[in-house]
């Protein structure tokens, strides 16, 4: 079976969540015999053609000269190039720029059998205007309307589309790994101690609730640090950075991109803060839980649907407040080691490997 994952920015990961997702699945399939394709953005660094085993090719993005836009012609020509090699299986991650690739290419192109992983509601980021909202809905209908098939991150995603499209999907989570490799070394770089500060990992966007987290940490006059990472030469960035200029505690540090020093950091944190609202099963959240971090999380249906009641909720500054000064009494409960437990049972990479087999093998059979 031919198979190409499309929509990342390529792999090795240097980006995010959907990278992640890209290369642990591309070199999952390549282990079981598949042969696998990535598409990759022509300003990834990576410079040859195959990595551990999954082909690369790379296709033209101009996103460091025109922004977000440059996804639309990248996406369009990974999809007329996969429509033209005829792989068993085109698979989609994210839909917001590969809708109109996916809705042209699988006319043109009905033998390969197109599948989109939807991601989060993503015309719900407040950092979107209007229009920008409204074509990202626009997009979502046309790629839930063009897709052979979805995958849903998330029993809420899953809920979510099969009420307002009426649309099956197959729920297949992210996987995560479980880390074992911490320096407390790491902590002396940023004048930090073990259990002695507060943390946030996300990008500094309006929907992750980093306000809301802040404003909380301030009314409840903890003595302890808050560390911000995530980069924030933004426009939002630099708005927070202003907005809370005179809580010196606050220290946004920027990116952490090393992984054994940003779980080192994550583990060894007194709270650690989740405040995403519009995705579906998030990565950070996942690796946050397998290293058994004191988790506060965003209440929402995404979010309760993987951390259960393995840490605490909140949905208002005065519940941040409110929390920690409970942790600051010792009177907050954890279940960090069935939080560990949940990860390896139902979020390890292999299962989710062989799920997406399944589907794909369901699918070919069934074509």
């Amino acid at each position: 079976m031919k198979i190409a994952i499309l929509g990342s920015r390529g792999i090795p990961n240097r980006y995010g969540g959907f990278e992640e997702f890209a290369e642990k699945l591309s070199i999952g399939l390549i282990n079981k015999g598949f042969e696998v394709v990535v598409y990759n953005s022509s300003e990834h660094d990576f410079l040859d053609k195959s990595y551990s085993g999954v082909k690369i090719i790379k296709k033209f993005c101009p996103e460091s000269k025109i922004g977000s836009a440059a996804h639309f012609i990248y996406d369009f020509l990974s999809c007329i190039d996969a429509s033209i090699r005829r792989y068993d299986i085109i698979y989609n991650l994210g839909y917001q720029s590969a809708a109109p690739g996916i809705f042209l290419f699988r006319i043109l192109n009905s033998k390969s059998i197109w599948i989109t992983n939807m991601d989060g509601l993503e015309w719900k980021r407040k950092k979107w205007s209007k229009p920008v909202k409204w074509l990202t809905k626009k997009m979502e209908s046309l790629a839930v309307k063009s897709s052979s098939h979805l995958v849903s991150d998330n029993i809420g995603i899953q809920e979510y589309y099969k009420k307002n499209y009426n649309k099956d999907s197959s729920f297949i989570a992210y996987g995560s790994n479980i880390y074992s490799k911490f320096k407390n070394e790491y902590l002396k770089y940023y004048n930090i101690k073990q259990d002695n500060y507060y943390l946030i990992v996300a990008r500094l966007e309006p929907e992750n609730n980093i306000s809301i987290i802040l404003d909380g940490f301030v009314k409840s006059n903890s003595k302890f640090d808050f560390i911000v990472i995530g980069n924030h030469n933004s426009k939002y960035g630099e708005y927070l950075k202003l907005r809370y200029s005179d809580t010196k505690q606050i220290r946004f540090i920027g990116g952490v991109y090393e992984k054994e020093e940003l779980n080192s950091i994550r583990k060894y944190s007194k709270l650690y803060f989740h405040g995403h609202t519009v995705g579906g099963t998030n990565p950070s959240l996942l690796e946050a839980m397998g290293l058994g971090c004191k988790i506060i999380s965003h209440k929402n249906q995404f979010n309760k649907s993987v951390l259960k009641d393995f840490g605490n909720y909140f949905e208002t500054s005065d519940d941040i407040s409110r929390l920690i000064l409970k942790d600051l009494n010792d009177s907050l409960v954890f279940n960090t080691l069935k939080a560990i437990e949940e990860v390896k049972k139902n979020y390890n990479w292999e299962k989710i490997v062989n799920q997406h087999i399944d589907l794909f093998e369901k699918l070919v059979s069934s074509r």
